[in-house]
């Protein structure tokens, strides 16, 4: 069967070969970098000519954002050769030493962070396959050989080097030569990217999205990021001067990918200000897993460690999708994580998880198999699940604590079942604040005696149950006078009696 070719059948229907290139082209699906194939242990991490030609340079631009992988505080381990002779292993102080050596903590290797970015294509060099694929493990004469893969007479290392400098110097890039800009355009370039950063950031201070449904110039809502740029042109004339119609074609700023690559920059600098505040110290992990909206299963991961002035910080530092929830799928997300932030799996000194059997099993759980690697990472089950799982048991066995929540739940839900009864209940608690207000009963002031409504109590939060009951009993009178009217004028004989009993 013949192959189909897109130009030739254009052609045939009066089309250019050079038209129908372009429209091939424009057609042609984009790929997009998925941070997920970052991987900061250069044992794990895919090689970059496995990566789709068209994002190569952003897998290149994001691990030299990262920079080589040097786990703080790891302890690496000691071999003997043949089970004889001096037990030797990879030693920190080289990464002074050498400023291009990272180190793999699942292959217990030494690589090299710009041969792996700039690997050169020459077939035979066993060297640059030692350092970019297999990892170097000859400890013995490790500081020799470095030194001898840093200045051999070939310069495939220095090329190396060479090329990552040149990448993330761009006025060196060919490129920058061919389009040099004034000035002012570059003036123009810093003013328009300072105020599509100022918008991400607020947006993900925020926490609202970025998207729009219609981004159309039609579209009477484009989105929160284009809204939010819409009203600060009109607000500031000198933003209006950089952006909009008065920018470049090509470079508006306001495309989804510039947005995504602006979120990422910043949760980037995030991330890098929690590293650098935990820095060598010892910390604990609270992980929990639970599936989000798109139904996909994501773990959370919490660091809690001490700062230089004793006090407990809590860091979020991150979530990561897992295939399923058993122990091992969850301990290996575990481990890429704080390998992507360059923690170090023996600096954890607490574990804190729920009551699920995967989390804390004793045998086959991920407390388990963290254990197994760092026996000083004490297990702790979490408190507050412990005094839920309390609660709960006392509740059940105790038949009239049980019935007293069952119609709590039941009258808040009655009383609340309808913006009609709703109203009702807010209009009768207003109308005696204020009339005991004007007898002098109560006073007004700053968080007193102000309007409220009912809150419904959560299954799994019984510190709702307390602001439940607490908003009940300062509108008993008004949930009262509701239920008697649902009595009165009900026409469903159940809700008449569920307000009866």
């Amino acid at each position: 069967m013949e192959k189909y070719d897109a130009k030739k059948d254009a052609t045939k229907s009066g089309g250019s070969a050079e038209t129908i290139e372009s429209r091939v082209e424009q057609k042609r699906p984009r790929i997009e970098l998925d941070m997920r194939d970052i991987v900061a242990d250069p044992g794990q991490r895919k090689l970059i000519d496995d990566f789709h030609h068209d994002i190569r340079d952003e897998a290149r631009r994001a691990y030299l954002q990262i920079g080589p992988y040097r786990p703080a505080g790891h302890k690496f381990p000691k071999t003997k050769k043949d089970g004889k002779g001096q037990s030797r292993g990879f030693i920190g102080s080289w990464f002074d030493q050498f400023d291009w050596l990272e180190y793999s903590v699942a292959k217990d290797a030494a690589y090299c962070f710009y041969c792996y970015l700039f690997k050169p294509q020459q077939a035979g060099f066993h060297s640059n396959d030692t350092f970019t694929k297999v990892g170097f493990r000859n400890w013995k004469n490790a500081k020799n050989c470095f030194k001898e893969h840093a200045q051999s007479i070939d310069g495939f290392h220095n090329n190396a080097r060479k090329r990552a400098l040149d990448f993330k110097n761009q006025r060196q890039s060919v490129e920058h030569v061919w389009t040099v800009t004034s000035a002012a355009e570059e003036e123009a370039y810093k003013a328009r990217l300072s105020i599509m950063l100022g918008i991400a950031r607020f947006l993900l201070l925020q926490a609202l999205a970025f998207r729009g449904h219609d981004e159309s110039k039609t579209s009477r809502n484009k989105g929160n990021f284009m809204e939010m740029l819409e009203w600060y042109r009109k607000k500031d004339p000198k933003a209006a001067l950089v952006t909009g119609e008065n920018a470049p074609g090509n470079n508006q700023m306001s495309s989804p990918m510039i947005q995504k690559d602006l979120a990422r920059a910043c949760a980037e600098e995030t991330s890098e200000l929690i590293k650098s505040e935990i820095g060598d110290r010892c910390f604990a992990v609270l992980v929990d897993e639970a599936r989000d909206a798109s139904v996909k299963e994501q773990m959370a991961v919490v660091v809690r460690f001490v700062n230089d002035k004793g006090s407990v910080i809590e860091r979020f530092l991150g979530i990561e999708h897992v295939s399923d929830t058993t122990s091992t799928s969850l301990k290996e997300a575990l481990d890429t994580m704080l390998r992507r932030y360059g923690l170090s799996i023996s600096k954890i000194r607490g574990q804190e998880y729920d009551g699920a059997s995967n989390m804390r099993g004793q045998f086959h759980g991920l407390q388990r198999l963290v254990l197994n690697e760092n026996p000083y990472a004490f297990y702790i089950h979490c408190f507050a699940h412990q005094l839920q799982l309390v609660v709960v048991s006392v509740a059940k066995c105790c038949g009239s604590t049980f019935d007293f929540f069952n119609y709590v739940t039941s009258i808040v839900n009655v009383v609340s079942a309808s913006c009609k009864r709703k109203d009702q209940l807010l209009q009768s608690h207003h109308d005696k604040l204020v009339e005991q207000l004007d007898s002098s009963a109560i006073f007004s002031g700053r968080g007193k005696n102000q309007e409220t409504s009912l809150a419904r109590p959560g299954d799994t939060r019984w510190g709702t149950h307390h602001k439940t009951l607490a908003r009940l009993m300062i509108m008993w009178s008004s949930v009262l006078e509701v239920l008697e009217n649902i009595s009165e004028d009900g026409t469903d004989g159940e809700k008449k009696l569920q307000s009866l009993d």
